[in-house]
């Protein structure tokens, strides 16, 4: 499953046709609800200024090695969230476990 806006690049017959193809159920936002992605897009954000820009990846590989590193050794578990009273998210969930 894959969740987006409803922004027409991902309405389009092409990006529709290529989901198909690989059997991927489209999620979309609903209409008129702009929050209903927000966690996302603030994820998107932090990525994109944390790792992606100024960055160049030599391959597909190199980019999914870089993004996993990203999620697992620092988002999760070394950055502080300010949504969760600036811990980390494996800190927050130690604390309430």
């Amino acid at each position: 499953m894959l969740h987006t806006d409803r922004g027409v690049e991902y309405r389009g017959a092409e990006y529709q046709k290529e989901l198909q193809r690989y059997g991927i159920l489209h999620s979309l936002s609903r209409p008129g609800k702009c929050t209903d992605n927000a966690h996302m897009e603030s994820f998107f954000h932090i990525l994109k200024g944390e790792l992606i820009r100024g960055t160049s990846f030599q391959s597909g590989d190199e980019l999914k090695y870089a993004l996993a590193r990203y999620i697992n050794n620092f988002y999760n578990s070394k950055r502080l969230h300010s949504g969760i009273g600036y811990y980390s998210p494996i800190e927050y969930e130690r604390m309430a476990a």
